[in-house]
């Protein structure tokens, strides 16, 4: 039987580790556009956009998954979703985007 000494267990990141990893997972994307309410944006300007959001959500943001949904997924506006725009003129949902980014997190952990 082997035993971990506890300092050498990797810990789970908290939610809102994991929230800060997708927020900077689509900020960093390079050559891309955020389309939100027909305007495009830089990756850096939709990643503070989203930090902004998730301020203001306050306590009804408690986990990723609640992050992804009231948050990374559509206009709270006007209710038109959020996309990534690759240069090559494919278009992703920002949703599917964080979900695959949130599957990849808790796959490492």
């Amino acid at each position: 039987m082997y035993f971990t000494p506890p300092a050498l267990v990797q810990a789970q990141p908290t939610e809102s580790g994991k929230i800060g990893a997708l927020i900077q997972a689509l900020e960093t994307l390079k050559d891309v556009q955020f389309i939100r309410n027909g305007s495009a944006y830089t990756a850096a300007q939709a990643g503070a956009h989203l930090r902004m959001k998730r301020k203001r959500s306050g306590t009804h943001v408690k986990t990723a998954p609640d992050f992804i949904r009231l948050c990374g997924s559509a206009s709270s506006m006007s209710g038109k979703p959020y996309l990534i725009r690759y240069n090559d003129g494919r278009e992703v949902k920002s949703s599917d985007f964080l979900w695959t980014e949130l599957k990849k997190l808790e796959a490492k952990g």
